[in-house]
């Protein structure tokens, strides 16, 4: 029952296999294809599918259980799913013929019927029969699958008659089909359907095919397969068809063409195959990978098994060989080119020499390779070959060429190529040597000469066209480089050795035009100033670099440097004495101790201390440098609130070595901590060597809680109690008191920079104090870039046995020498010409040796120069050095150098030597010391009257407070208040008595009594204010008078200030044609020109040498000039040894200059630019005479100098230009300028009310610049500021971020803006209206009084002043960060948008209130403006708003109580003068 269901729902179909059987004769050598195609069918995958099926077997094989003795083959179960209806299944027997392998007869078998009657039965049935697979199952059907036919007789359903229609072997086809016929025969009775099948179609023969039709056709309904097992071609198609016949429910069959079936499974298998090939190129990037590794890999891939199944794994195994070979054939062809891409280096390296390999031939190079010393860098020799085959293809660390692959073809072309290149570079080589002498020796180049010019002078020449027009253009870039350098290093020389123009012009930072003129003037007949006419702008720059060096020389800016001579001596000393000079990183020079850096601990409790060292660092430089006394002090503080025990808070470490301490309290217990570690510290240092840790100069000061305004607001009896137990705490640890602290000016911080000071001047005084004084102190001076060897010069004074360093002196020396019977300890100070230039007048120097190379005339030149401003009294050793002996004897130049250095020691009655120092020299020198004994002896003669005559000079200068600005000394003394601004040109009226009175009138101090404080105490107080934060920017005529008449200085000026004669045992012998009174020495400065004096940090520009146009901002370090005297006389104060010491004196000094003609060639130059652009002031017509009799009547005699100096002179004089009238409305442009200096309307417009230039400017520093710190504070650049308004002027569309401006020029050019209109922005007729609203005291109704007074403004201006007080309070908004606050800004804008007229006392009393409208405009932007409600004052405004009447000096109310300037509260009050100066604030920001 269970079968008869199964059969139900998927019939068994049994299906005979019938064709040609029997033995060879019958059907030939193979048979007709019946097992292959049951094979086919039965097993389609291609690793199943067998040709060989034999029909030969051996009795046993015959009685196996596969064959059982039956002539049939059970070929086992197919299941196949049909188009049409459900699944069926089919039993597969092949009916054929075995033959015995011993008589080739058929076996005996149970049915001994004839083959045609045997496969016409309708039922089949052999016991325990098992599945055949193939031949090779015979014998073994153990090792496969054993499955049993079933058991039973099998019903037959339908027969295939198989026909093969190939050419078969001994057969005859019709034979075959007359058998087929008989066979189809006997089927047809059966009544069974019936399918011919043609097999081996694929081999088949189309008349073969064309009769089986035939024959089929005769049949009637009898169906032609056309098949071929082998291709698996409409195998299955066959048995489908017959099942469809048996089961006529299936549809009728639908028979497909041989050759359509084909082509279809064709396609199937090409694609399966690109399948299969993309996943092996996917998985398999090795060729070295194996098939075993591959296959696994490849196991679970559809297109793996896809292929397989219709190919085979033979197949497969056989695509993923040809995919390794390819990927190997690809590996050795890529290391192939490697190695031919890297011959031509291996034979550039081996064999570069054309010579050697010119004349051999390939095989002879090969030899020449293989004995190279570096061979085996570049090849391997392999024992295997070829080289493919070798590992060596697979080291890809080993990049060496195989040796074997010199033997191919392409290396040898490679060799040959190789060789033509070196040929073709061997006469490029003298293409470009010919083309190189051509450009040397070729007249018509020169320097700065271009391409395009000089290529017309040698195109014609036979080697032009050898080379590529870009290799000539880098010969000739390389060749005007070096003639440029060259050219460059040449006028650099001349320039030096034109150093005594230079000086005597007294060029600074902004030389004028005639100044620059008489330099090109004088230099212009010279073949090395002549040589740079196609580079006037390098020239210039190369001019004005060394007009920087002369005027602020450093080792910086020295034109030898990095190779300076100071670095050199420096060097040298520090091999010396490394203890004693192991840093060179501060500019040490002479007389100067430990002076420029100070090392200073802050002790103080609770975080007092760190707090206090963040606002002396606020009153520093970005780079903590700190101005003190007029000069720059590196100031490096350490913070300390902790333990001193403990290493983290030790007071020394290895790079900090302490100077002194500054202890900050505001509490008992934090005075209490202060005392505490200062006990310990002193305690823990006793018998250490760091002892002197001990004695470190300490001070004690009381300090200010932040918000409290000042000591005396912390409470009546506390305040008291603190500072009264300050004092004890002091005495008792020998430390200094301070007097308590008080906020500071400026910023508002809890540091007052009195206190500051007075710590700074004490650790410096009490360093100095500490330092060794010499006996004599003498300077030798070298020039950079002599060519003589320093040390073997040096080398004779730096012997130990009498040579000892001395620490923190810079590049001094102290040398024990006997002089004149007495021991003497010399301090010998070695420096560079430019370092010793700012000695001459500053320092006391009892004698100079000057040293010069014979083989250079700017050595000679630099040293003259250097002795014109030296006194003549002062001895001078002069030293010539060579190179040798033979220079100095042989060499014609070297000869006439020192005859002019003999002729120049006879003329100043010097001394002259000369040495060797170089090749032909020795080490320690050929010289002694000795040489110089003759020239210590006249030192020591003279010291008394050098050193009488330096403290004459340094008195006669405290006397009459003038310093003399020059690049021969160093930056004006800081007594001086103000200085003028760089567009005022006017020269400054005399001087008279002395003093620094003028005809403008100013300032006065009050009349001091001589127990009062002294003047220089409250001038240092006015330089403190100068400290802040918020600096002068822009420097204005001088309008503050100071009078010393009340002030006994020194014992020379009485109280009166009238000049004292000297005491009556001093005597002036006559000299020269003159006589002098001692009265008129007493003050030599009064026939010196008077220029302006500065107290402020120079800013000035200079070219850089590379590039044209390019300007380098420099800021000078160096600013004040020390007054200090630094003899060791200082100490020697009595009236008597005075006395001794000038009458010693026989006559009255005078510059060397004035004692020899080959000095002062341009002494003229110094009296010719009076009233010129860059002068400081005027003389008066008498002391102008009186200067030029002093100088040796050069200008007496200036009819009688040559033409063309005379010529230059009258160029350089100007007339004074007439004085400003007492009211500067605006600062005048050019006639020529259209838009700046023109009325506000003219610049404006309906469609655009603000001006374009405005809108520029604020859109750039809105943009880039809120984040500067000091924002319109620190000027700009003025000649930056001009450049941008005439590039404006030519264009309106300028780009201020392309033209790469600075915030400072970009914001200075805006307040230039309004500083030029011939009008202020806030009209003057409605300031009195804000004055006037300025008095009401109730703080809303001022407002909105002032509100009132802007709407009256004209509309231009309404307009431009709410854009301008709109980006200033935006400005404000980033004080933080710019430090900029709406006061600091209001500061810096009053004076340029009101502009009052300072030529009454009211307006000067009122600019405090001037600058608090300001800063009410700014701060309440947002209500006078947009609408907004009021804000709340700022700190510092609310006091200033509450009571106006306070900043109004026209009130008859008291004495104000809030300063009218920043100046006021350290200077007396102001007295009315017609002709006053702008206030302090106005100078600060014009």
């Amino acid at each position: 029952m269970m079968a008869k269901k199964q059969d139900a729902r998927s019939p068994i179909y049994n299906l005979i296999v019938v064709g040609l059987s029997g033995t060879e004769k019958e059907k030939g050598q193979c048979g007709v294809g019946k097992s292959c195609l049951c094979n086919r069918f039965v097993r389609p995958s291609a690793d199943d599918f067998y040709l060989d099926h034999t029909s030969v077997l051996s009795t046993s094989d015959f009685g196996g259980r596969v064959v059982n003795n039956d002539h049939f083959l059970f070929w086992g179960e197919v299941s196949r799913v049909l188009e049409e209806g459900p699944e069926c299944r089919m039993h597969v027997v092949e009916q054929t013929e075995f033959i015995d392998d011993q008589t080739f007869q058929p076996h005996r078998s149970t049915a001994m019927q004839p083959y045609i009657k045997r496969a016409a039965a309708t039922k089949l049935a052999s016991a325990e029969k098992l599945m055949y697979f193939c031949t090779d199952q015979l014998g073994l059907e153990q090792d496969f699958e054993q499955k049993q036919m079933p058991e039973g007789k099998l019903q037959v359903d339908g027969f295939l008659l198989c026909v093969d229609v190939s050419r078969g072997m001994n057969r005859n086809f019709d034979d075959q089909l007359k058998f087929v016929s008989n066979l189809y025969g006997q089927l047809s009775k059966t009544k069974k359907p019936i399918v011919l099948v043609l097999t081996k179609c694929d081999e088949g023969v189309e008349r073969y095919i064309k009769d089986v039709h035939t024959f089929a056709i005769t049949k009637k309904s009898l169906p032609v397969v056309e098949t071929s097992a082998r291709s698996n071609i409409n195998v299955d198609l066959a048995f489908l068809t017959l099942v469809q016949l048996i089961d006529k429910s299936r549809g009728k069959p639908k028979i497909i063409p041989y050759f359509e079936a084909l082509k279809l499974q064709s396609q199937q298998i090409a694609s399966a195959k690109d399948r299969y090939e993309w996943l092996i190129n996917r998985i398999v990037k090795n060729h070295n990978e194996t098939w075993l590794n591959a296959s696994r890999r490849m196991n679970t891939s559809p297109e793996y098994k896809e292929y397989v199944f219709l190919e085979g794994t033979a197949k497969c195994k056989k695509l993923f060989q040809q995919h390794v070979y390819r990927l190997k054939q690809e590996h050795i062809e890529r290391r192939r080119k490697i190695y031919l891409s890297t011959l031509p280096l291996a034979l550039s390296s081996l064999v570069p020499d054309l010579d050697e390999i010119d004349q051999l031939s390939w095989s002879g190079v090969q030899k020449v390779l293989e004995s190279k010393q570096h061979f085996t860098h570049w090849f391997v020799v392999l024992e295997d070959s070829p080289w493919e085959d070798t590992s060596h293809i697979d080291n890809m660390e080993d990049e060496r060429i195989p040796s074997d692959l010199l033997e191919t073809a392409v290396a040898e072309e490679i060799f040959y190529a190789h060789l033509e290149h070196l040929r073709n570079e061997c006469r490029r080589a003298e293409i470009r040597q010919e083309f190189k002498q051509k450009l040397a020796s070729s007249p018509f180049v020169t320097p700065g000469k271009p391409w395009e010019e000089a290529r017309s002078f040698i195109m014609n020449e036979e080697f032009y066209q050898w080379l590529e027009e870009p290799e000539y253009l880098d010969l000739y870039n390389r060749h005007q480089k070096e003639i440029i350098d060259r050219a460059k290093e040449d006028f650099q020389e001349l320039l030096l050795e034109y150093s005594e123009l230079f000086y005597e012009l007294e060029v600074d930072a902004k030389p004028s035009k005639e100044k620059m003129g008489a330099i090109q003037e004088v230099l212009g007949e010279e073949p090395r100033f002549k040589a740079l006419q196609k580079l006037p702008a390098e020239r210039d720059a190369l001019v004005l670099k060394h007009i920087h060096f002369v005027y602020h020389p450093t080792k910086e800016t020295c034109p030898s440097s990095p190779h300076c001579g100071d670095s050199k001596i420096e060097q040298l000393l520090a091999l010396r004495f490394p203890t004693c000079y192991p840093f060179f990183d501060v500019k040490a020079h002479f007389g100067d101790t430990k002076a420029d850096r100070i090392n200073l601990v802050i002790l103080g409790k609770d975080g007092l201390a760190r707090e206090f060292a963040n606002e002396i660092r606020a009153l520093c430089t970005n780079d903590d440098w700190y101005v003190l006394d007029g000069k720059m002090y590196e100031l490096t503080l350490r913070p300390i609130d902790g333990n001193v025990r403990l290493p983290v808070n030790s007071f020394y470490t290895p790079t900090f070595t302490p100077h002194g301490c500054l202890c900050l309290y505001n509490s008992k217990e934090s005075l209490s901590y202060v005392v505490e570690s200062l006990e310990r510290l002193r305690e823990s240092t006793l018998g250490r060597r760091d002892s002197q840790l001990a004695q470190l100069p300490t001070f004690l000061l009381l300090v200010t809680k932040r918000g409290v305004g000042s000591y005396v607001d912390i409470g009546g009896d506390t305040a008291l109690n603190l500072i009264t137990q300050g004092q004890q705490f002091a005495r008792r640890l020998q430390c200094s008191f301070l007097d308590p602290a008080s906020p500071g000016v400026g910023y508002g911080h809890n540091v007052n920079e009195t206190q500051i000071n007075q710590v700074l001047r004490g650790l410096l005084d009490v360093r100095r104090s500490t330092s060794f004084k010499a006996d004599l102190r003498i300077v030798m001076c070298l020039m950079c870039g002599d060519p003589f060897d320093i040390e073997q010069l040096l080398s004779p004074f730096l012997m130990p046995q009498h040579c000892r360093p001395m620490s923190n002196s810079g590049t001094s020396v102290l040398l024990e020498q006997t002089v004149g019977g007495h021991k003497l300890a010399i301090e010998l100070s070695l420096l560079s010409y430019h370092a010793s230039f700012t000695l001459r007048k500053s320092r006391l120097v009892h004698g100079y040796i000057a040293v010069y190379s014979v083989s250079r005339k700017a050595s000679l030149e630099t040293l003259c120069a250097f002795l014109c401003e030296v006194q003549d009294i002062i001895p001078i050793q002069l030293l010539a050095v060579g190179d040798s002996q033979a220079e100095l004897t042989d060499s014609d130049f070297a000869c006439e150098q020192q005859i002019q250095g003999e002729e120049l020691a006879h003329e100043i009655e010097g001394r002259f030597n000369s040495v060797v120092c170089g090749s032909g020299g020795v080490v320690g020198g050929l010289h002694r010391i000795e040489m110089f004994h003759s020239f210590l002896m006249e030192v020591l003669e003279k010291r008394n009257i050098v050193e009488a005559t330096h403290m004459y000079d340094n008195v006669a200068e405290a006397c009459t407070n003038e310093n003399v600005y020059s690049p021969r000394c160093i930056s004006p003394s800081p007594v001086t208040m103000f200085v003028d601004s760089e567009d005022d040109v006017d020269p400054s009226l005399p001087y008279f008595d002395g003093t620094l009175s003028s005809h403008s009138g100013g300032f006065n101090l009050p009349d001091l009594e001589s127990s009062d404080i002294s003047v220089i105490s409250d001038i240092r107080d006015f330089e403190n204010k100068l400290n802040n934060k918020i600096s002068p920017q822009v420097r204005v005529k001088p309008g503050v008078t100071f009078d010393f008449r009340k002030v006994s200085r020194n014992p020379y000026i009485d109280t009166l200030g009238h000049r004292r004669s000297l005491p009556s045992a001093v005597t002036w012998v006559p000299g020269g044609d003159v006589g002098y009174d001692p009265s008129d020495y007493a003050e030599p400065i009064d026939a010196v020109s008077k220029p302006r004096p500065s107290n402020e940090e120079i800013i000035y520009s200079v070219p850089h040498d590379s590039t044209q146009g390019k300007i380098i901002t420099i800021r000078n370090s160096n600013r004040m000039h020390s007054n200090g005297n630094g003899s060791d006389s200082e100490a020697d104060n009595s009236s008597l040894e005075r006395r001794r010491k000038f009458s010693a004196v026989g006559v009255k000094p005078r510059l060397y200059r004035d004692r020899s003609k080959r000095l002062g060639k341009f002494s003229s130059f110094r009296t010719s630019f009076i009233g010129s652009d860059d002068e400081m002031g005027a003389m008066s017509k008498s002391k102008e005479d009186d200067f030029g009799t002093l100088k040796g009547d050069s200008l007496v005699n200036e009819e009688s100098e040559d033409p063309k100096k005379r010529n230059i002179l009258k160029s350089l004089r100007r007339t004074a230009k007439k004085t400003r009238p007492k009211h500067r409305p605006s600062i005048p442009k050019p006639m020529e300028s259209c838009y700046f200096g023109v009325p506000l309307v003219n610049v404006v417009s309906p469609d655009r009310p603000i001006p374009l230039f405005i809108e520029k400017c604020v859109c750039f520093i809105e943009t880039t610049g809120l984040n500067t710190e000091g924002l319109y504070r620190v000027s700009g650049n003025k000649s930056e500021m001009e450049s941008m308004q005439k590039q404006f002027e030519q264009d309106h569309g300028l780009d201020l971020v392309e033209k790469d401006f600075s915030i400072n020029t970009v914001a200075g050019a805006l307040k230039s803006f309004f500083s030029e209109l011939p009008e202020p922005l806030v009209p003057c007729a409605l300031q009195v209206d804000l004055l006037d609203a300025f008095k009401i005291m109730d703080r809303e109704q001022r407002l909105y009084t002032m509100k009132d007074v802007l709407r009256k403004f004209p509309k231009e201006n309404y307009d431009v002043f709410k854009y301008v007080v709109s980006h200033l309070h935006k400005v404000s908004q980033f004080n933080r960060v710019n430090l900029m606050t709406s006061e600091n800004l209001s500061i810096c804008f009053w004076p340029t948008l009101m502009r009052p007229d300072f030529s009454t006392m009211d307006a000067l009393t009122a600019t405090r209130t001037y600058q608090t409208i300001i800063e009410s405009f700014i701060h309440q932007c947002a209500f006078f403006f947009y609408n907004q409600p009021l804000l709340d004052s700022p700190t510092g405004l609310g006091g200033l708003l509450a009571s106006p009447t306070t900043t109004l000096g026209g009130s008859s109310q008291s004495p104000p109580t809030t300063p009218q300037s920043p100046l006021q509260s350290l200077l007396p009050p102001l007295h009315q003068h017609p002709h006053s100066h702008h206030s302090p604030a106005e100078q600060e920001t014009l």
